[in-house]
């Protein structure tokens, strides 16, 4: 196991809690600007252009909007809460998304990720930030990955 130095803080954010309530200095843009850039952004929606090399980890970070994801290239990874917990580990994913295709991802509390491919994970994202009623009460948000 490494050392995710840049993964670890405390934050008490949960997925099923309204992201507003999320600091802003948590935002992708803000905490881990070396792998995000904004590519457009108003009202409606912010297009994201997330790009992490192989063997790199991302500082912790939060996406609060649903979005959209468009994969330019593919690696695997595996992403970790704020207390180093893994959420998700690529390579036990049922279908591996392919370069080209589109997946939709809810909102992503604080996290880091870590590129354990060989190939950059690249990927834009178009987040809805007005969306209202989403998720309905009850409705379990669907990740893409």
């Amino acid at each position: 196991m490494f050392l995710l130095t840049y993964c670890h803080q405390a934050t008490n954010l949960e997925e099923n809690q309204n992201t507003n309530q999320w600091p802003d200095e948590l935002d992708a843009l803000i905490a881990s600007p070396q792998h995000h850039k904004l590519l457009y952004e108003n009202e409606f929606v912010r297009v994201l252009d997330t790009n992490i090399p192989p063997g790199e980890v991302t500082n912790l970070h939060t996406h609060k909007f649903p979005s959209s994801l468009y994969i330019l290239s593919w690696s695997d990874f595996i992403r970790y809460d704020d207390k180093e917990n893994v959420l998700v580990d690529s390579r036990t994913l049922s279908k591996i998304p392919t370069v080209g295709s589109a997946l939709w991802s809810g909102p992503l509390a604080a996290h880091c990720l870590k590129n354990i491919g060989d190939n950059d994970l690249h990927v834009i994202s178009v987040e809805i930030k007005n969306m209202p009623g989403y998720p309905a009460k009850g409705q379990k948000i669907k990740h893409g990955f």
